[in-house]
């Protein structure tokens, strides 16, 4: 399988640093949710270009021609860009401390901070010489205005995330739990409960797995190691229903274990894996599944062998929802890509660690 811009070989993942089988990750804590959290590299950016939208408008009430507006667009800049990259920088620090607040308090803190870190604009053209007169009080009320804008923001984020991510919840819940895949295990489990009675046994706890995940109260994130031994239990199921005909190989680096992703994701991509490769293929396919840490972004794929001429094209609406997700929790940050190479079909998706 040759590389392109998104497929890569997965001979070097094996022998990643650190690597070991599913069984001996470690125990997951779950982390507490923050309301406040600027720590993101897409809302540093929106804030910054938000608050420089403002100040190139105000600096036209003063301008009387474009040589002053220049000018007082860099004096504005000097003030408000230092502020703004003051206030997001001391939001991230203290998100643990505004997170155990009440909700009041953490906009208290929040516009506080946004008057302080006005203050500090306004000292830094001061003592630079660039103004003739201060302007203090003016400065602490801007930048307590555009703090309590920016917190609101942050809140209509969250909740916009809420009800997006139970959408999505249901959504895959009625993807993984279908009713003929219900049927086609318990129809397995019962071919076996006299001739191999263990292994009927093992089946119906795979799938008991799955539907205490499914039906679990939902979280934000969860780590990307639990994700992995779900669809450890998913492949288990289809292994007893299409036996030799699913290949399944695995290439696990430990050190991406802890990255962090929207629950009963990863699932889905697999799932689709079987039902695009190994389904409508009478000789089977190869589903390959690796995570590996590249610095401070993980990288994982799904892939699958597809079966030339035959198969039924989706709609793309599981790839569409977990895009959709991954963006919602990482913004920016996070990347999601797929792609068709000679008989390969690939998943690939990037998260922050």
């Amino acid at each position: 399988m040759k590389d392109s811009r998104i497929l890569s070989t997965f001979q070097e993942l094996p022998h990643a640093a650190g690597a070991r089988p599913l069984t001996e990750m470690p125990e997951y804590v779950r982390a507490r949710v923050q309301v406040f959290d600027t720590c993101q590299v897409g809302v540093v950016l929106r804030a910054v270009l938000f608050v420089q939208a403002i100040v190139a408008v105000a600096a036209l009430f003063t301008a009387s021609s474009v040589a002053t507006w220049g000018t007082s667009l860099a004096i504005y800049t000097g003030a408000a860009l230092p502020a703004v990259l003051a206030w997001l920088l001391a939001i991230c620090a203290l998100k643990r401390q505004l997170g155990r607040m009440e909700t009041h308090w953490q906009w208290t803190v929040a516009v506080a901070l946004g008057a302080v870190a006005g203050l500090y604009g306004c000292g830094l053209v001061v003592w630079l010489g660039i103004l003739t007169h201060n302007l203090w009080f003016a400065s602490a009320a801007a930048g307590a205005l555009v703090a309590a804008v920016l917190v609101a923001g942050l809140v209509w984020r969250a909740k916009a995330r809420m009800p997006a991510g139970t959408t999505a919840r249901l959504a895959e819940l009625q993807a993984r739990i279908r009713p003929h895949f219900l049927f086609n295990t318990l129809n397995s489990a019962i071919a076996l409960v006299r001739e191999e009675p263990a292994k009927a046994e093992s089946l119906l706890e795979d799938l008991s797995e799955l539907f205490r995940h499914a039906l679990a109260d939902p979280k934000e994130a969860v780590p990307l190691w639990q994700e992995l031994e779900l669809a450890e239990h998913y492949l288990a199921i289809e292994q007893v229903r299409f036996g030799d005909r699913l290949q399944v190989e695995w290439a696990i680096d430990e050190a991406a274990s802890k990255a962090r992703l929207p629950p009963l994701i990863l699932q889905p991509l697999v799932e689709n894996a079987v039902k695009h490769g190994v389904e409508p293929s009478p000789i089977g396919a190869t589903v390959r599944i690796s995570t590996q840490r590249r610095g401070g972004v993980v990288v994982i794929k799904v892939t699958n062998t597809v079966p030339a001429g035959s198969g039924k094209r989706g709609n793309g609406l599981a790839l569409d929802n977990v895009r959709q997700r991954l963006t919602l929790l990482h913004d920016v940050q996070g990347r999601f890509q797929s792609a068709l190479v000679n008989g390969v079909f690939q998943v690939r998706l990037e998260i922050p660690v």
